[in-house]
């Protein structure tokens, strides 16, 4: 198996990476507005068009920087798409759901690639069959990451909006104030190996689970 240069690993990973942090946010705000906030509507944020959601860190310093450095784990954000929460009908359990939303939107995400990457596989066009498996590889990957990473509990991640729903008023408030540290918390955490070992067991196998159901070895 040869090595891919690092323009290739971007021509592969750049597609996965920008739908997979764009549907997110899109469902997030697509949620928002079934249950009564059309903020994210009326500010433009529920377009598929990537460049109304790109964060200039988090969707492209950062994955850049894990794939150069070839950490074999690769995760991205977006600019959240705003929620004002008030405008909720039931402004505690619509929340949790808007947030919820985004992961199961990488989930549906990793099993759309993983039919891509499947289909290529069977048609095997000549310099366009591999290409495509491979980005399917990394479609299926990229999303389980930010699935399972944005259900940790830590504030302002999804996790952290869910278990603020979760818990009685008077705690909810404090559990809110550690946002302004929730990506020095994560930061700390990948920097101490911690974050993936967390992540990293249910990572592999909802990968494997996924590479077994579409059949894909």
């Amino acid at each position: 198996m040869f090595e891919l240069s690092l323009l290739q690993k971007i021509a592969i990973w750049a597609l996965p990476v920008l739908f997979a942090i764009t549907v997110h946010e899109v469902a997030h705000g697509w949620m928002a507005r079934r249950f009564g906030d059309r903020t994210a509507e009326m500010m433009g944020r529920l377009t598929l068009n990537p460049v109304k959601h790109i964060d200039p860190v988090g969707t492209v310093v950062v994955p850049l920087a894990l794939l150069a450095l070839g950490t074999g784990f690769i995760f991205g954000w977006a600019k959240p798409v705003p929620v004002a929460q008030q405008n909720l009908r039931n402004p505690r359990r619509d929340m949790a759901i808007v947030a919820v939303a985004g992961p199961l939107s990488n989930i549906a995400q990793a099993i759309i690639w993983a039919v891509i990457a499947k289909i290529a596989l069977i048609v095997q066009l000549p310099y366009v069959s591999e290409p495509v498996a491979l980005m399917g590889a990394a479609g299926i990957l990229i999303n389980i990451v930010l699935a399972v990473l944005n259900l940790l509990p830590v504030p302002p991640l999804d996790g952290g909006r869910v278990a603020s729903s979760l818990l009685p008023p008077h705690l909810s408030d404090r559990f809110d104030r550690l946002e302004p540290y929730g990506l020095l918390i994560l930061v700390a955490l990948l920097a101490t190996g911690v974050l993936g070992s967390i992540i990293g067991p249910p990572v592999m196998y909802l990968n494997r689970l996924i590479f077994t159901i579409i059949g894909l070895g």
